[in-house]
């Protein structure tokens, strides 16, 4: 008898041992996920900070600052945890509605896994005006993947405001850190030898289907700063931000740590997700539907972009080099449907979407910038959305203007064939006035139209172009962006495109010029002063 009592205990030892524990203090939730590489969480039941973050018995928690969402959710948030019927999953919530809050976000560990699955239920946009949870990482100084471009420790100097530093003769700021969301899978922090890797994920879709600001919106990944690493990830900000916030289930979004490399995005099956019941999640299995299709009409030079959108959700994903998509799973109801050529925007639709069943829904493009048949007297860049290859370009994501790696930003007159030559952006107060020069063997005695394609704005940018002796009308100020725009390496906004009409007479035989300024009612000084940055400039009869 006595035996089998002690066999029983020892059972029941081994079985603890061997599961995920919660234990709990007056002060604390400590969650042990008894993984292989010894994973142990602290969360704080008075503000639902982790407090602890222990890796194979190291500590990883900044203790002069702890991880949240925002800032911190503050003293009075109701936070609490329940455990699946198997016992191998624990649910950490907190819920908040006050101290500009009001959601609640979910921390959810399993069994030997070193890993936190989290998901943010909102019901109004935090008073600070984004949403973000920060990691505050010790022993992790390194960046994946952009490295120390976004690595300030051992600043000199400010270079703008509080965000952009001087290091080694470098600018580096957390905002170089930043990759488009249709790319940004997984990025991580990690020690000098790359050892231990501490990684945000996003497996699929759900991740950033309540995100705002479509598949080529950008935010502050990692920024190794001093006292500690800041690991971040924004669900929405106003960084740049060209349209309205959404609310509801933001996630799942994974932070997990490894010793063995860089985690794989597709190696992260949440579909047992559905089964937790969490506050305004959208299961996959039974309430969403699917579209399916050809974009056809864009050049296959370019990565073929499809977007779906409302004002609940975002979804996007890659057409084939034939065309052919097929949509994440998205719930019922009537999407817009993008169709770009690489970031340029292609055509527009609509589309409804049922849950369960799958939509044919074809799409073409009908941007007349690729659809028109025109006889072209130069162009300068490609139309694909972005600046990619002016002058600058291939550094703007990774520093700032200022940087002594940037190339001049005023090269002189530049031949219409030599895009490489031609500054990416114009500023007001830094380079106005960028001539571009063609040679015509005899002269035209006809209209001919200037087209300015243009990313971003900033401060009320726009250009207006002369030829030779004609000056274009001034256009009309484009929306405001409320963000700083280049100097934060972002380059997208809202894309204005300018056209001019040249009259007959204007372009004659030998050389001919253009010149190009940016107006604006308003002022800056240098790179913050009022710009545009370029997509391509074409001039076509």
């Amino acid at each position: 008898m006595l035996l089998q009592v002690l066999l029983t205990t020892l059972l029941a030892c081994v079985a603890q041992v061997w599961a995920i524990t919660v234990s709990t203090t007056s002060a604390s939730y400590v969650i042990d996920a008894q993984s292989e590489n010894a994973f142990v969480v602290t969360i704080s039941r008075s503000t639902c900070d982790i407090t602890s973050l222990r890796y194979r018995g190291i500590e990883y928690q900044y203790s002069g600052q702890f991880s949240h969402i925002g800032s911190g959710l503050g003293s009075g948030t109701a936070v609490s945890y329940s455990t699946s019927p198997s016992g191998n999953t624990v649910i950490v919530r907190c819920g908040q509605t006050g101290n500009g809050f009001n959601l609640a976000h979910y921390m959810v560990l399993r069994h030997a896994e070193p890993t936190i699955y989290m998901g943010t239920q909102t019901n109004a946009e935090p008073s600070i005006g984004e949403l973000r949870y920060i990691f505050r990482l010790t022993g992790l100084f390194s960046s994946y993947p952009f490295g120390d471009a976004s690595n300030t420790v051992g600043s000199t100097s400010a270079v703008e405001g509080s965000d952009v530093y001087i290091v080694n003769g470098q600018t580096r700021s957390k905002f170089y850190s930043s990759e488009r969301f249709i790319d940004d899978r997984v990025y991580c922090s990690t020690d000098s030898g790359a050892t231990v890797h501490a990684c945000f994920v996003r497996p699929n879709h759900q991740a950033t289907e309540k995100s705002s600001g479509g598949p080529f919106f950008r935010d502050i990944n990692t920024n190794p700063n001093g006292a500690y690493t800041s690991l971040t990830y924004y669900m929405n900000s106003g960084h740049v931000q060209t349209e309205a916030f959404r609310q509801g289930f933001h996630g799942p979004y994974v932070f997990t740590m490894t010793r063995s490399g860089i985690p794989s995005a597709g190696s992260f099956d949440l579909s047992w997700f559905d089964s937790l019941g969490l506050q305004g999640y959208v299961p996959i299995s039974g309430n969403r539907g699917y579209v399916s299709g050809t974009a056809s009409g864009v050049s296959t030079a370019f990565p073929i972009v499809v977007h779906w959108f409302n004002s609940g959700f975002q979804f996007w994903t890659y057409a084939s080099s034939n065309g052919a998509f097929g949509s994440p799973p998205m719930p019922a109801g009537t999407y817009t449907m993008n169709l770009y050529q690489d970031e340029l925007l292609a055509a527009t639709a609509s589309v409804s979407v049922t849950a369960g069943r799958t939509t044919s829904q074809n799409i073409a493009a009908t941007n007349p910038i690729i659809t028109q048949t025109r006889t072209k007297i130069f162009q300068l860049g490609d139309y694909d959305g972005q600046p990619t290859g002016f002058r600058n370009a291939a550094n703007q994501l990774r520093m700032h203007p200022s940087d002594t790696r940037m190339a001049s930003w005023t090269p002189g007159t530049v031949p219409s064939n030599q895009p490489g030559t031609w500054p990416m952006a114009i500023f007001k107060n830094v380079n106005n006035g960028q001539k571009i020069s063609f040679s015509l063997s005899s002269a035209l005695a006809r209209a001919t139209t200037l087209r300015i394609a243009t990313t971003l704005s900033f401060a009320g940018g726009r250009p207006q172009a002369s030829v030779n002796g004609f000056t274009c009308p001034a256009p009309s100020a484009p929306p405001k962006i409320d963000s700083r725009g280049v100097t934060r390496v972002a380059y997208r906004g809202n894309g204005e495109v300018y056209t001019c009409t040249v009259p007959a007479g204007t372009l004659v035989a030998g050389a001919n010029t253009v010149t190009i300024n940016v107006i604006s009612g308003s002022d800056g000084a240098t790179f913050l002063s009022p710009n545009v940055v370029f997509d391509a400039i074409e001039l076509f009869y």
